[in-house]
């Protein structure tokens, strides 16, 4: 091959942002070529949307396979480059003096010898190897899969560190909702009442701040955390590049280090504020108890969640959170009767169960097989688990409540007249959520729903 041939072969194998053969080679939608790693750690840095580093045409995905032929070729310029050195006058046996067979003597002074001065008694007492290109490649190939791993985990921890972000600006507003909502409940209670109301808004003042104050401890550690993954990461990157003398040194520290930085690896905060009893509520709420409020059959129908319920439940990973695949049944019973007047009150034991829907809905929807979950006159309470978290929620508007799921029996309380749809944790005696009062135009049925999983 000629000068000019092989200074184009070169230049096709070339990665142009770290000006290195391409190591695990990827083509992006514009047809330029990159090493995966470099092109991730361009993006990781730039500001702009993700971009070609050549022509800046943006680039509509991230998951690029890698470009096999590309891979092969890039691999046979580093094994020519590698012969070449190994030919060159600095590789010369430290006992002849002059270029044969060589074998890298002594781990430690990295001398070369010949095969003749390498079987002889002086240096058998050090270890000494080839001068192989399998095990560089070897070594690259391991580098290049503990990248593609680190750089996953690395992906899941700002996941996690976007969510613990969201959490932090979205907490102290709840704390204040929540706030609004138990006045409302205990200006319907007697004046006995003033002062644990006091004592309840106080305690509720503190949690806030305390959780406010762990999520943003949280941030700053998974910040800190995601910054050392992404060092080990350059490290590992830096480290491919690097001769196989300086590797075999260095490789086994380098991952060990990274193995325990990931085993460090900080927990998100669940942010939960305590239900606190509401002294009275349950005996008051008893007084208007319906007793027969569901049918005692479950009819199959098929449910699902609206795009603005999703995103709250999900938050910005709504898009890829886990539903059901269409024909998948759900199990819903509706009411005995539709209300269109008075107080009632009836509970719905949810014990062993992750996924519900319970609340009311207008007496119209009671006909359909098919049902999403959206606020045309529906007030539900909606639990849900994805990835082993759960989630409690309400719709109308959309809401996720950092109060703990309840466990047993749930109440559900109707004032007709005054538009008000309550919900409250049986066993704690406490609060959930209730509506704002809001004017109902047709009957409410009662509505209860066992997700297929």
């Amino acid at each position: 091959m000629d000068s000019a041939s092989r200074q184009a072969f070169q230049n096709e194998v070339t990665c142009t942002i770290c000006m290195n053969y391409f190591i695990d080679p990827i083509t992006i939608a514009c047809g330029h070529n990159f090493c995966r790693s470099c092109l991730f750690l361009c993006w990781e840095e730039g500001k702009a949307p993700m971009c070609c580093p050549v022509c800046r045409e943006i680039s509509e995905k991230s998951d690029f396979k890698t470009n096999v032929a590309l891979k092969k070729l890039a691999s046979l310029a580093r094994q020519t480059r590698a012969q070449r050195n190994i030919d060159s006058s600095d590789k010369i046996c430290i006992r002849h003096e002059e270029t044969k067979e060589l074998f890298l003597f002594g781990e430690a002074d990295r001398r070369w010898l010949c095969r003749p001065r390498s079987e002889s008694p002086e240096p058998m007492a050090h270890s000494h190897s080839p001068i192989g290109w399998d095990a560089e490649e070897c070594r690259v190939q391991k580098l290049i899969k503990e990248m593609d791993y680190l750089w996953k985990i690395n992906q899941g921890t700002q996941n996690d560190l976007n969510q613990e972000i969201s959490k932090t600006r979205s907490i102290m507003n709840y704390v204040e909702l929540r706030k609004a909502i138990i006045k409302i409940q205990y200006l319907k209670m007697h004046e006995f009442l003033e002062e644990e109301e006091q004592l309840h808004l106080q305690a509720l003042d503190r949690e806030g701040k305390e959780l406010f104050q762990q999520l943003q401890n949280s941030e700053v550690r998974i910040t800190q955390h995601l910054g050392r993954m992404k060092d080990k990461y350059r490290e590992l990157w830096e480290m491919c590049h690097m001769p196989d003398a300086e590797l075999s040194q260095d490789m086994g520290n380098v991952l060990a280090r990274t193995y325990l930085a990931h085993m460090q690896k900080p927990q998100p905060v669940n942010p939960e504020l305590t239900s606190w009893g509401i002294t009275g509520v349950l005996n008051m709420l008893n007084n208007f108890r319906v007793h027969t409020a569901l049918n005692t059959e479950m009819t199959p129908c098929y449910i699902s969640l609206s795009e603005d319920v999703r995103q709250v439940i999900f938050g910005d990973d709504h898009r890829s959170a886990p539903m059901d695949p269409p024909g998948v049944e759900s199990f819903a019973m509706w009411g005995a009767q539709a209300f269109s007047s008075g107080r009632h009150y009836w509970e719905v034991d949810v014990t062993g169960s992750s996924n519900w829907i319970l609340g009311v809905c207008k007496d119209s929807r009671t006909a359909d097989t098919s049902i999403i979950i959206d606020s045309d006159e529906m007030f539900f309470l909606i639990s849900s688990k994805s990835n082993n978290q759960y989630s409690l929620s309400t719709n109308s508007p959309h809401i996720v409540h950092y109060v703990q799921r309840p466990q047993g029996q749930v109440g559900v309380f109707l004032d007709y007249e005054n538009g008000a749809v309550s919900f409250f944790d049986v066993y704690q005696g406490s609060l959930i959520y209730g509506f704002p009062p809001s004017s109902f135009s047709s009957p409410l049925r009662p509505f209860f729903c066992l997700g297929s999983r």
